[in-house]
């Protein structure tokens, strides 16, 4: 091609009209297919479905090379719909890209934003509106340049801008630039719906599983046990892992756990389910007594024996003998314990006449036993026979997802038992008792609800009813509330759960009555971790699918 094609025509072309009309048509053809080849890269971009940034990133790399279009920088909705975040952007530094963002009618971005409407600098550095927050043009003395910015659509509702910059000799394509930036914006709306669509679908594939694996979950949850947290879950696939043999369990777990409930548990999800289920609390009885209570006595073993007695370990034949607190045995018991372990047979105080039992046993301690068989303590072969198959119990501190529950059912069972109507607790309640760190566990929730109860006033549990104790967080809980992001999202979270209680579940009607927008509401519901099966049962979560549903128009 003749070099004089790259002459740059104006209206005050010192060529001879004729030649200018000529050099101008060579121009603007050579333009044409720049355009065309530039938007014909941008669609095969867009064709390899990369992820979002890259696919975005590359088709700025093509505006520049094909079109001279320079710091070009593409912005779109943030999560919550609130302001433009850099989503791609040419020679700008990373801790700026990720900083940066437009509010609606800030700067010219942000005025392309709140309108709609796509708008052309001839010159930035005549435009007071201009904010220049993401190259920083004048502080680098790029000269003089222009910029186009162009909205992304998706139907009337605007999801970004497409911004560039115009070098001074290319400012007299300013029309044509603005015209092709509007159609690759227009690419770039279709390929941002694609992906939503796919994030949609995707979750609600997501949320169909949990759902159904929740489901699934809930139906092998015993009946005795509450809880829904990933922790507890574990624990129910533990108990049917080991329900249907005759192994020997361990329950492992800090006082006030409910380790009692598991071993129960297991007990009547067991073959044995119609057998008897015998408790033994091995602190609560002496060293002298605790033999004669487990193996039984012959008449005339000891001072006092009247009359044979059968003890508890044959008492439980055919079904479960549930010893707790097995780290207070003696060592001289936990040897007549392992043979019947062993050989499932007992000799009774007094006796050489050895019994065959028939008994499953399962037991509990929160005391450290490898410590213990390290300081010999504890029998290592005695461990070792007991420590077949352990289950852990989480603390209630590793399980606050199960806080909630707990407390609806302690009120209701207290309630019922104190003729009061508990209808309600109290969201200031309900953060305290997020908020506390439980030392006492599950048993100690029980007797606050218990406290609060008997105060209640009108159904309703208050922060006041709750016990001393839960108002005075520990040391790190207290720090984590004196923050002001904390406060922040308690105070969203109250009035969310308040708005949604008003409005029966309903996130659309909560969000009406709080004043911002369908969607912002479902973030802040995921955001904040507020649960719609605890609060509101699966009825109004389905509900509040089908509010999420009309709002897409599905």
């Amino acid at each position: 091609m003749d070099r004089n094609l790259h002459i740059v025509c104006t209206d005050d072309c010192p060529l001879p009209k004729g030649s200018a009309d000529i050099v101008s048509c060579a121009h603007q053809k050579e333009r044409g297919e720049s355009e065309m080849r530039a938007l014909y890269d941008i669609a095969r971009v867009l064709m390899d479905r990369s992820g979002q940034r890259q696919t975005l990133q590359d088709i700025l790399v093509v505006l520049e090379q094909w079109l001279g279009m320079v710091r070009g920088t593409i912005m779109l909705l943030s999560a919550d719909s609130a302001a433009l975040e850099v989503a791609a952007a040419r020679d700008a530094e990373p801790a700026v890209i990720e900083a940066v963002r437009y509010q609606p009618g800030e700067g010219i971005i942000g005025l392309v934003f709140q309108t709609g409407q796509p708008l052309s600098i001839a010159s930035v550095a005549d435009d007071p509106r201009f904010c220049d927050r993401i190259h920083a043009r004048q502080t680098r003395n790029l000269g003089d340049v222009g910029f186009i910015c162009v909205p992304i659509l998706l139907g009337s509702e605007v999801v970004g801008t497409l911004s560039a910059d115009l070098p001074a000799k290319d400012r007299h394509w300013m029309n044509e630039s603005l015209r092709c930036l509007t159609i690759v914006a227009g690419m770039i709306g279709y390929d941002v719906r694609a992906r939503r669509l796919e994030r949609e679908e995707t979750q609600a594939l997501q949320d169909e599983n949990l759902r159904l694996r929740n489901a699934l979950e809930e139906q092998f949850r015993p009946e005795n046990m509450i809880g829904n947290s990933r922790a507890m879950r574990d624990v129910y696939l533990r108990i049917r892992q080991v329900a249907e043999g005759d192994t020997t369990v361990l329950i492992r777990g800090e006082s006030g756990t409910g380790k009692e409930l598991v071993a129960s548990a297991i007990h009547y999800s067991s073959r044995r389910a119609k057998g008897p289920f015998v408790r033994v609390n091995c602190a609560a009885l002496s060293e002298s007594l605790i033999e004669s209570e487990l193996f039984g006595h012959e008449k005339g073993a000891f001072t006092g024996a009247m009359q044979r007695r059968i003890g508890r370990i044959e008492d439980a034949c055919g079904g479960t003998l549930f010893l707790d607190e097995i780290g207070e045995f003696s060592t001289a018991l936990q040897a007549k314990l392992l043979r019947v372990l062993q050989e499932r047979e007992l000799e009774r105080v007094g006796s050489n006449t050895p019994v065959k039992v028939d008994v499953r046993i399962i037991t509990a301690t929160n005391r450290d036993l490898e410590k213990a068989v390290q300081t010999a303590a504890f029998r290592r072969d005695f461990y070792y026979r007991i420590n077949v198959f352990p289950v852990f119990m989480p603390p209630l501190r590793d399980r606050r997802d199960d806080i909630l529950l707990l407390a609806n059912h302690f009120a209701a069972k207290y309630g019922q038992r104190l003729g009061k109507n508990i209808h309600r607790i109290s969201t200031p309640a309900i953060n305290a008792m997020i908020a506390y760190h439980w030392p006492g566990n599950v048993r100690e929730l029980e007797n606050c609800i218990e406290h609060a109860v008997l105060l209640s006033q009108e159904g309703v549990i208050h922060s006041h009813n709750l016990p001393p104790t839960l108002e005075i967080p520990n040391r790190n809980d207290a720090a984590a509330l004196g923050t002001l992001e904390f406060r922040v999202e308690a105070l969203e979270r109250d009035m969310i759960t308040d708005a949604l209680k008003r409005s029966g579940g309903s996130a659309a009607a909560a969000a009406r009555e709080l004043g911002i927008t369908a969607r912002i509401m479902r973030y802040k519901i995921r955001k904040l971790g507020i649960d719609y099966e605890t609060l509101f049962g699966d009825s109004q979560a389905n509900r509040a699918a089908h509010d999420s549903a009309n709002e897409r128009g599905e």
